[in-house]
Protein backbone atom coordinates (compact mmCIF):
# COMPACT_ATOMS: atom_id res chain seq x y z
CA UNK A 1 0.00 0.00 0.00
CA UNK A 2 3.16 1.83 -0.33
CA UNK A 3 2.61 3.48 -3.31
CA UNK A 4 -1.06 4.46 -2.49
CA UNK A 5 0.35 7.24 0.24
CA UNK A 6 -0.93 10.24 -1.98
CA UNK A 7 -4.68 9.47 -2.06
CA UNK A 8 -6.81 10.92 0.07
CA UNK A 9 -10.31 8.35 -0.23
CA UNK A 10 -13.70 10.95 -0.05
CA UNK A 11 -17.13 11.02 0.42
CA UNK A 12 -20.06 13.68 0.70
CA UNK A 13 -23.28 13.96 1.71
CA UNK A 14 -26.03 15.98 0.19
CA UNK A 15 -29.06 17.74 1.21
CA UNK A 16 -31.64 19.97 -0.49
CA UNK A 17 -30.99 23.53 0.42
CA UNK A 18 -34.72 23.93 2.54
CA UNK A 19 -36.42 21.25 4.29
CA UNK A 20 -39.23 21.63 1.82
CA UNK A 21 -40.08 22.89 -1.46
CA UNK A 22 -42.66 25.11 -0.38
CA UNK A 23 -39.93 27.23 1.81
CA UNK A 24 -38.13 27.74 -1.76
CA UNK A 25 -37.83 31.42 -2.99
CA UNK A 26 -40.34 31.99 -5.43
CA UNK A 27 -38.08 32.39 -7.96
CA UNK A 28 -36.14 29.00 -6.63
CA UNK A 29 -39.76 27.23 -6.88
CA UNK A 30 -39.94 28.50 -10.72
CA UNK A 31 -36.53 27.03 -11.34
CA UNK A 32 -37.03 23.71 -10.07
CA UNK A 33 -40.50 23.74 -12.29
CA UNK A 34 -38.17 23.88 -15.16
CA UNK A 35 -35.74 21.20 -13.93
CA UNK A 36 -39.03 18.59 -13.30
CA UNK A 37 -39.79 18.90 -16.98
CA UNK A 38 -37.04 16.66 -17.45
CA UNK A 39 -37.55 14.68 -14.24
CA UNK A 40 -40.93 13.93 -14.61
CA UNK A 41 -40.31 11.93 -18.01
CA UNK A 42 -38.26 9.41 -15.25
CA UNK A 43 -41.21 9.56 -12.60
CA UNK A 44 -44.32 8.97 -12.91
CA UNK A 45 -47.01 11.43 -14.80
CA UNK A 46 -48.41 13.70 -12.38
CA UNK A 47 -45.69 13.61 -9.63
CA UNK A 48 -46.48 16.87 -7.54
CA UNK A 49 -43.29 19.01 -7.60
CA UNK A 50 -43.29 18.67 -3.68
CA UNK A 51 -42.69 15.36 -4.47
CA UNK A 52 -39.99 15.65 -6.34
CA UNK A 53 -38.28 18.18 -4.75
CA UNK A 54 -38.07 16.13 -1.41
CA UNK A 55 -36.87 12.67 -3.43
CA UNK A 56 -34.51 14.61 -6.18
CA UNK A 57 -33.56 17.69 -5.01
CA UNK A 58 -30.66 16.61 -2.91
CA UNK A 59 -28.26 15.55 -6.07
CA UNK A 60 -28.42 18.97 -7.48
CA UNK A 61 -25.75 21.28 -7.16
CA UNK A 62 -28.28 24.35 -7.67
CA UNK A 63 -30.61 22.95 -5.27
CA UNK A 64 -28.60 21.21 -2.51
CA UNK A 65 -25.74 22.06 -0.09
CA UNK A 66 -22.81 19.77 1.34
CA UNK A 67 -23.06 18.91 5.05
CA UNK A 68 -20.76 16.36 5.36
CA UNK A 69 -17.42 15.75 3.73
CA UNK A 70 -16.06 12.21 4.85
CA UNK A 71 -12.35 11.64 4.34
CA UNK A 72 -9.27 9.21 5.05
CA UNK A 73 -5.64 8.06 3.87
CA UNK A 74 -3.19 5.34 4.64
CA UNK A 75 -0.59 5.59 6.51
CA UNK A 76 2.27 2.68 7.84
CA UNK A 77 3.43 2.75 11.24
CA UNK A 78 4.16 -0.16 14.06
CA UNK A 79 4.35 -2.55 11.34
CA UNK A 80 0.52 -2.26 10.20
CA UNK A 81 -0.83 -0.50 8.25
CA UNK A 82 -3.68 1.92 9.16
CA UNK A 83 -6.41 4.18 7.88
CA UNK A 84 -6.94 8.02 9.28
CA UNK A 85 -10.55 8.63 9.30
CA UNK A 86 -12.12 12.39 9.59
CA UNK A 87 -15.57 14.45 8.73
CA UNK A 88 -16.30 17.49 8.45
CA UNK A 89 -20.02 18.34 9.59
CA UNK A 90 -21.59 21.23 9.77
CA UNK A 91 -24.90 23.17 8.75
CA UNK A 92 -22.85 26.17 7.97
CA UNK A 93 -21.78 25.49 4.25
CA UNK A 94 -19.31 28.11 3.40
CA UNK A 95 -17.54 27.21 6.65
CA UNK A 96 -17.36 23.47 6.09
CA UNK A 97 -15.64 23.79 2.24
CA UNK A 98 -13.43 26.67 3.68
CA UNK A 99 -12.64 24.08 6.09
CA UNK A 100 -12.48 21.09 3.89
CA UNK A 101 -9.80 22.89 1.18
CA UNK A 102 -7.63 24.04 3.65
CA UNK A 103 -7.64 20.12 4.43
CA UNK A 104 -6.79 19.83 1.09
CA UNK A 105 -4.07 22.21 0.75
CA UNK A 106 -2.03 20.89 4.14
CA UNK A 107 -2.59 17.39 2.23
CA UNK A 108 -0.91 18.47 -1.20
CA UNK A 109 1.59 20.02 1.42
CA UNK A 110 3.12 16.54 2.07
CA UNK A 111 1.45 14.47 -0.90
CA UNK A 112 2.31 17.09 -4.24
CA UNK A 113 0.93 14.44 -6.17
CA UNK A 114 -2.55 14.31 -4.29
CA UNK A 115 -5.85 12.57 -5.93
CA UNK A 116 -8.77 11.92 -4.68
CA UNK A 117 -10.34 8.26 -4.54
CA UNK A 118 -14.10 7.30 -3.84
CA UNK A 119 -17.52 5.93 -5.80
CA UNK A 120 -18.88 7.96 -8.08
CA UNK A 121 -16.45 10.84 -7.58
CA UNK A 122 -15.77 11.77 -10.67
CA UNK A 123 -19.51 12.58 -11.74
CA UNK A 124 -20.80 13.82 -8.03
CA UNK A 125 -18.99 14.40 -5.11
CA UNK A 126 -16.17 16.32 -7.01
CA UNK A 127 -18.47 18.28 -9.95
CA UNK A 128 -20.57 18.61 -6.99
CA UNK A 129 -17.82 19.98 -4.41
CA UNK A 130 -16.68 22.28 -7.14
CA UNK A 131 -19.71 23.90 -8.21
CA UNK A 132 -20.59 24.79 -4.07
CA UNK A 133 -17.06 26.17 -3.70
CA UNK A 134 -18.08 28.67 -6.48
CA UNK A 135 -21.29 29.21 -5.40
CA UNK A 136 -19.99 30.02 -1.51
CA UNK A 137 -17.19 32.08 -2.89
CA UNK A 138 -14.56 29.65 -1.55
CA UNK A 139 -11.58 29.69 -3.98
CA UNK A 140 -10.34 26.26 -5.28
CA UNK A 141 -7.42 24.55 -4.34
CA UNK A 142 -4.92 24.07 -7.30
CA UNK A 143 -5.44 20.19 -6.85
CA UNK A 144 -9.18 20.34 -7.51
CA UNK A 145 -9.11 22.70 -10.78
CA UNK A 146 -9.72 20.90 -13.68
CA UNK A 147 -9.53 24.02 -16.06
CA UNK A 148 -8.60 23.53 -19.76
CA UNK A 149 -7.69 19.66 -18.88
CA UNK A 150 -9.20 16.93 -21.15
CA UNK A 151 -11.84 13.85 -19.13
CA UNK A 152 -8.64 11.49 -19.65
CA UNK A 153 -6.46 13.91 -17.87
CA UNK A 154 -8.61 14.13 -14.60
CA UNK A 155 -5.99 12.22 -12.57
CA UNK A 156 -8.97 10.89 -9.54
CA UNK A 157 -9.65 7.70 -9.24
CA UNK A 158 -13.12 6.16 -9.05
CA UNK A 159 -13.86 2.86 -7.95
CA UNK A 160 -17.16 2.78 -10.03
CA UNK A 161 -15.58 3.49 -13.78
CA UNK A 162 -12.97 1.27 -12.51
CA UNK A 163 -15.85 -1.43 -12.18
CA UNK A 164 -17.15 -0.71 -15.37
CA UNK A 165 -13.96 -1.55 -17.64
CA UNK A 166 -15.54 0.86 -20.31
CA UNK A 167 -19.26 -0.44 -19.72
CA UNK A 168 -21.18 2.49 -19.58
CA UNK A 169 -24.46 1.16 -19.25
CA UNK A 170 -25.11 0.59 -16.02
CA UNK A 171 -24.87 2.29 -12.55
CA UNK A 172 -23.13 0.15 -9.58
CA UNK A 173 -23.79 0.93 -6.10
CA UNK A 174 -20.71 1.12 -3.56
CA UNK A 175 -22.79 -1.67 -1.14
CA UNK A 176 -23.10 -3.96 -3.82
CA UNK A 177 -19.82 -3.78 -4.84
CA UNK A 178 -18.43 -4.57 -1.44
CA UNK A 179 -21.14 -7.34 -1.34
CA UNK A 180 -19.57 -9.28 -4.56
CA UNK A 181 -16.28 -9.03 -3.38
CA UNK A 182 -16.69 -9.99 -0.28
CA UNK A 183 -15.80 -6.92 1.85
CA UNK A 184 -17.46 -6.83 5.11
CA UNK A 185 -19.06 -3.70 5.92
CA UNK A 186 -20.59 -2.75 9.23
CA UNK A 187 -24.68 -2.02 9.39
CA UNK A 188 -25.34 0.82 8.16
CA UNK A 189 -28.10 2.28 10.32
CA UNK A 190 -29.29 4.43 7.04
CA UNK A 191 -29.03 4.79 3.55
CA UNK A 192 -28.42 7.73 1.39
CA UNK A 193 -32.06 8.09 0.59
CA UNK A 194 -32.73 8.92 4.40
CA UNK A 195 -30.00 11.55 4.96
CA UNK A 196 -32.41 14.71 4.28
CA UNK A 197 -34.78 13.07 7.26
CA UNK A 198 -32.04 12.43 9.40
CA UNK A 199 -30.44 16.27 8.84
CA UNK A 200 -33.67 17.64 8.90
CA UNK A 201 -36.21 16.32 10.89
CA UNK A 202 -33.82 14.48 13.30
CA UNK A 203 -30.93 16.73 12.96
CA UNK A 204 -28.26 14.27 14.03
CA UNK A 205 -25.23 15.53 11.89
CA UNK A 206 -22.99 12.66 13.73
CA UNK A 207 -25.38 9.88 12.51
CA UNK A 208 -24.38 11.11 9.01
CA UNK A 209 -21.06 11.75 9.97
CA UNK A 210 -20.61 7.91 11.08
CA UNK A 211 -22.43 7.19 7.81
CA UNK A 212 -20.56 8.75 5.48
CA UNK A 213 -16.58 7.52 7.06
CA UNK A 214 -18.55 4.32 6.46
CA UNK A 215 -18.55 4.96 2.78
CA UNK A 216 -15.20 6.28 2.91
CA UNK A 217 -13.49 3.28 4.40
CA UNK A 218 -15.59 0.84 2.55
CA UNK A 219 -14.53 2.69 -1.17
CA UNK A 220 -10.61 2.12 0.06
CA UNK A 221 -11.29 -1.04 0.80
CA UNK A 222 -13.25 -2.37 -3.27
CA UNK A 223 -10.44 -0.04 -4.64
CA UNK A 224 -7.37 -2.21 -3.26
CA UNK A 225 -9.11 -5.19 -4.33
CA UNK A 226 -9.48 -3.69 -7.85
CA UNK A 227 -6.25 -2.94 -7.80
CA UNK A 228 -5.62 -6.73 -6.73
CA UNK A 229 -3.97 -6.01 -3.28
CA UNK A 230 -5.12 -6.77 0.13
CA UNK A 231 -7.40 -4.46 2.18
CA UNK A 232 -6.32 -5.18 5.48
CA UNK A 233 -5.79 -1.88 8.03
CA UNK A 234 -6.65 -0.53 11.07
CA UNK A 235 -9.53 2.02 11.23
CA UNK A 236 -8.57 5.40 13.23
CA UNK A 237 -11.38 7.93 14.14
CA UNK A 238 -9.48 11.37 14.31
CA UNK A 239 -11.24 14.22 16.24
CA UNK A 240 -9.37 16.82 16.24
Amino acid sequence: MQHHQHIMFMDIETVPLVPDYSTLSERMQVEWKKKCKFLKKEAEEGTPYAELFRDRAGVFSEFAKVICIGFGSLHHADGQWRMRLKSIAMDDEQLLLAEFADVVARFVAYNSQMVFCGHNIREFDIPFLYRRMLINGVPLPPVMSLSGKKPWENPHLDTLEMWKFGDYKNYTSLALLAEVMGIPSPKNDIDGSMVADVYYNQKDLPRIARYCLQDVATAARVYLRLRGEEDIFEQVFVDE
